[in-house]
């Protein structure tokens, strides 16, 4: 939807980076938005040529290409916790240091390493979570025990956890204690608990790839931005990807 058509004010502000389309609607209910210096209604579209004001500072629609959005690629360390709120001690935010404001696309748990990206462009991030869209995550994992033909075929066939089973997935031994596992959704510590409950306790989880995205390139604790074959590559591959209504 362009802004010619109207745009929901909450989706116009998040898209200029500066809250969630949630903490927006908080800033809308406190009378802190106005729209051409009245005071507008949840639910309200933006036009164009509309005047958009947060706590009386004029802010401005995002450009139809997002050139002006944020996109890297992070490889996060061991004891980072992929949370926004900066009163929490080794958050991402503070890690990285960006001097824009950006959040991690999903996360990876605080004893988990590897790729994470991190962006100022909400739109995108539903595209890239949600299950649906089938979108490749690729781990390295290290269990304590070695693993047998079962435990692959089990991991790989699906396992109960959380109310649910975990949809098929590829997966291929690396070492006697080490495989590789490609996923497509993302359940809360999804790989952990598939092997606890086949008995294996992980020892080491490191996310490598997300979709054509690697860590070549990244030492932990190093971001780079996308390059501009990557987010042309991300664009396409999400052109087809299903996400939260306006």
């Amino acid at each position: 939807m362009t802004i010619a058509q109207g745009k929901r004010l909450n989706k116009y502000i998040s898209e200029t980076g500066l809250c969630s389309r949630r903490e927006a609607d908080k800033l809308i209910e406190q009378n802190r938005v106005t729209i051409n210096n009245k005071i507008p209604e949840l639910g309200t579209k933006v036009l164009e040529g509309d005047e958009v004001r947060v706590d009386q500072k004029l802010i401005g629609a995002t450009p139809e290409n997002k050139s002006d959005r944020i996109y890297i690629a992070y490889n996060k360390p061991i004891g980072i916790t992929c949370t926004t709120e900066r009163h929490v001690k080794g958050n991402i935010i503070d890690a990285i240091g960006h001097k824009q404001r950006i959040f991690p696309i999903g996360r990876l748990d605080k004893p988990s390493e590897g790729l994470i990206l991190l962006t100022s462009d909400g739109d995108i991030v539903n595209k890239i979570l949600r299950a649906e869209n089938a979108h490749d995550k690729e781990y390295e994992v290290t269990v304590t025990q070695p693993i047998s033909e079962r435990f692959l075929a089990q991991m790989a066939a699906g396992v109960p956890i959380l109310g649910t089973v975990t949809k098929p997935c590829k997966i291929s031994p690396m070492g006697k204690y080490k495989f590789k596992i490609i996923l497509t959704q993302g359940l809360n510590r999804q790989i952990r608990r598939m092997c606890e409950f086949l008995g294996y306790e992980v020892s080491k989880l490191k996310r490598t790839r997300i979709m054509h995205i690697d860590l070549s390139r990244l030492y932990p604790g190093q971001w780079r931005n996308l390059s501009e074959t990557e987010m042309r590559t991300l664009n396409e591959a999400l052109k087809g990807s299903q996400k939260t209504a306006d």
